[in-house]
């Protein structure tokens, strides 16, 4: 071999060095199925979402979906407890290969991560015991309801509300569920996590859904450009509203099926 052959032959392999770890390290989905295992993030702190239970395990509807997708992948799921704040650098850095922990997708955070389709609906609304009848803004009229002043279910829930019903305005979520728990008021506008809690905390109440206000669901968060990853949970979502698993795991833990769900 002459001297340039051998120059040549030296570029080419540090080429393909180079690249090759670079190649591996963007293909998520083949590491998980190497390893066996799927690092998922998830909350601990935000019931009916992600929570400790009384046997000192996760659970909730966030770690239902993780454990969904460990079973379909046929892999065992790490949980890794995140919280809001750390949950996406969690992914950046490498330390979990999803996060499912009440994501919302915005063009904001589609800058530095992408989306699966949504799995959950995270929603503001409207409910009581099942024995008030109320199934729009309409039939309020008479009734009161409790509301956190200033939140976002307070701005939207004004934009709906008939002349006629009792808005009792309280200065944070605590005050607003206690009050309606309390009886105060037939009727409480709050987030599906925060009514889902109070329907586990509180049974005697017969809380149910009555109508939404506002919904914003949830998605499930990848490393940029996991497309194989991506389309692989993608095909578990899309089986799991087709057969009923996902509008069972919602009726479950925010007492609503999920209904239709952006993709």
């Amino acid at each position: 071999m002459d001297r340039r052959s051998a120059l040549s032959l030296l570029c080419l392999t540090a080429l393909f060095g180079l690249s090759a770890p670079a190649a591996r390290a963007e293909d998520a989905l083949d590491a998980i199925m190497a390893r066996k295992v799927i690092r998922i993030a998830i909350p601990t702190d935000y019931p009916p979402y992600g929570f400790v239970g009384p046997d000192l395990k996760p659970q909730g509807l966030d770690i239902s979906m993780a454990e969904l997708i460990g079973q379909k992948m046929g892999v065992k799921v790490d949980l890794v407890p995140v919280s809001s704040a750390n949950r996406i650098p969690y992914l950046q850095t490498g330390k979990v290969d999803l996060v499912i922990s009440t994501l919302g997708k915005n063009a904001e955070r589609e800058k530095v991560l992408d989306f699966s389709y949504a799995y959950a609906p995270f929603y503001q609304a409207v409910f009581g015991g099942k024995g008030v009848a109320v199934k729009g803004p309409g039939d309020m009229v008479g009734h009161s309801v409790a509301v956190t002043r200033g939140a976002m279910e307070d701005q939207e829930l004004e934009k709906v509300t008939p002349q006629g019903v009792i808005v009792k305005r309280y200065e944070d979520n605590a005050a607003t569920a206690a009050a309606y728990v309390a009886g105060q008021t037939e009727l409480v506008a709050i987030s599906s996590a925060a009514a889902g809690t109070i329907m586990m905390k509180n049974p005697a109440t017969n809380t149910e859904f009555k109508f939404l206000i506002k919904e914003s669901p949830c998605f499930i968060g990848l490393s940029k450009g996991e497309e194989k990853l991506k389309a692989k949970v993608n095909d578990i979502i899309l089986a799991a509203k087709k057969d009923g698993t996902i509008d069972a795991m919602s009726k479950k833990w925010l007492g609503r099926e999920a209904g239709e769900l952006p993709q």
